[in-house]
């Protein structure tokens, strides 16, 4: 009996490991179909990168008279590269178009990779200017969107309140946008990856129980990028995660 039932659950994790594949592969299509009208040059360069490459390793080949033998490591390595360029690009697209929108940086946030805890919108004004905070190997890392007139009096508010519970640890302060002294949001992950790591993962998880009791203040913001009259397409997770 005990047997039967172990084959009909390894069954059903089979089937459900495959539904779940179908549907990965389901997203990546619509995410390649979506890209695809708007990016006319991605055909092109993930063609080229595989015919590239795979000339490479052919003509390597020639000079060792292994020719025949480089050339499917070749396409391969061809095909990697286009699935690079295709999430690259796909990014990038995402990214110009939540750029500007309330919520943006909330979202580029809880998209870090990595052991961060995000919480957001800790602080916001009802004009949808708002703070994030992200907690991780670096310290309390503050992230502000929204007119730099009004957040930067909201951020300097939130880091003494921030400052009050969490001693010496280090506390970061950014602004998103595009002006001197700013972080665009396309290079907010890359801006946060690059911060030393001052913490380890038990201070991290004690400083976020200490967080915690500071509560959020102000009006609610977007959980994601949200358009002027419309709501986002919940692709954008999708895509990132390709």
């Amino acid at each position: 009996m005990a047997g039967k039932q172990d084959k009909e659950a390894v069954k059903l994790a089979k089937k459900e490991k495959r539904a779940a594949s179908k549907a990965r592969r389901g997203q990546i299509f619509e995410a390649f179909k979506m890209q695809r009208k708007e990016d006319k040059a991605l055909i092109p360069w993930m063609l080229g990168s595989v015919l590239v490459i795979a000339g490479v390793a052919f003509g390597i080949g020639l000079i060792f008279d292994i020719q025949w033998a480089l050339l499917p490591v070749g396409i391969m390595l061809g095909l990697l590269a286009a699935v690079i360029i295709f999430g690259r690009r796909v990014q990038k697209t995402v990214y110009s178009k939540a750029d500007g929108q309330p919520g943006a940086a909330a979202w580029a946030l809880e998209n870090l990779r990595g052991r961060w805890k995000v919480t957001p919108t800790v602080a916001a004004t009802t004009q949808l200017d708002a703070v994030h905070r992200a907690l991780g190997g670096p310290g309390v890392v503050l992230v502000a969107e929204g007119a730099p007139h009004r957040v930067k009096a909201l951020l300097a508010q939130e880091k003494k309140r921030v400052a009050r519970l969490v001693g010496d640890t280090p506390i970061y302060d950014i602004i998103i946008g595009s002006e001197e002294g700013q972080v665009p949001l396309r290079k907010l992950q890359n801006y946060l990856m690059k911060l030393p790591r001052n913490l380890k993962p038990a201070q991290v998880d004690a400083l976020e129980a200490k967080l915690a009791a500071l509560g959020n203040r102000g009006a609610a913001m977007p959980k994601g990028p949200m358009p002027a009259g419309a709501k986002m397409r919940n692709v954008q997770r999708t895509i990132r995660r390709r």
